[in-house]
């Protein structure tokens, strides 16, 4: 079987490719939890990586869930359906929201289900003219099994979120640029070249910085004001003792440009 995710990395930027075109990389039913898992775990322990680039392979983004596969699972009592969820789409939701460094979504299509929660696991999102969203559980008599409404309401707003989750309707990529669902828009032709773009502009910033941003980011989604700004004296005092801030620091003293490079 041939895996599920691919992983390729150019300099400082990996790009993580859903490549099962034929099922439409749905996220259930195969190695794919397993395989995120395991490549963000191997980008967060690589110093050399400071942007992840999500994508699909094919003309779908992610179908979400094998309903397919979904027709094995009558039979399971409610506690193995737990277990299902824990083990499987929730541990995948997990890697990819606590990826260290920023992460840009390249939605290339359609994005259903727990697709397009998988976008919302990610910084930033920017969409082809040929991509779609549904928060489309609701359909199939199902709720977002994979974190969906914890993440998307933090995405597009509680009126929104709850306006997608109880139609289960879908939105065009215009729509979803509306809302705040994605930041961008592009022709199909150009989602690539935009996003390794924007994934090389912010590697050239240092990795360190980078982590620590995002990690501020990240807690400032649960912490209060005054416990975020504790937080961040501590990370901030950390980032003042790197050999990145110096250079940089040196650098804008002495009029050049900072070189990161080995660092």
């Amino acid at each position: 079987m041939s895996p599920f995710l691919s992983y390729t990395q150019r300099g400082a930027v990996v790009t993580l490719t859903l490549n099962s075109p034929a099922t439409r990389n749905v996220l259930t039913g195969n190695t794919a939890p397993q395989e995120f898992v395991d490549a963000c775990a191997r980008i967060n322990a690589d110093a050399s990586v400071r942007a992840v680039i999500l994508t699909g392979a094919g003309p779908a983004f992610s179908a979400g869930g094998d309903l397919k596969d979904m027709q094995t699972m009558f039979g399971l009592s409610p506690a193995q359906l737990r277990e299902w969820y824990r083990n499987g789409v929730q541990r995948l939701a997990m890697a990819v929201y606590q990826l260290e460094v920023p992460a840009i979504c390249a939605v290339n299509g359609p994005a259903i289900g727990a697709g397009c929660d998988l976008t919302t696991m990610c910084d930033i999102r920017i969409a082809s003219d040929r991509a779609k969203f549904a928060e489309s559980f609701v359909k199939v008599g199902l709720i977002p099994g994979d974190g969906g409404a914890w993440l998307l309401p933090r995405v597009v707003g509680k009126s929104m979120a709850a306006e997608m989750s109880f139609t289960g309707r879908t939105l065009d990529a215009g729509e979803a640029l509306r809302v705040g669902l994605v930041s961008r828009v592009v022709a199909h032709e150009r989602l690539l070249p935009e996003v390794e773009a924007l994934a090389e502009e912010i590697a050239q910033n240092p990795g360190v910085a980078l982590r620590l941003a995002k990690k501020l980011l990240r807690e400032g989604e649960r912490l209060d004001f005054a416990s975020l700004l504790e937080l961040s004296a501590g990370l901030q005092a950390l980032a003042h003792k790197t050999p990145q801030h110096e250079e940089a620091v040196n650098a804008f003293v002495e009029k050049r440009k900072p070189d990161f490079s080995g660092m």
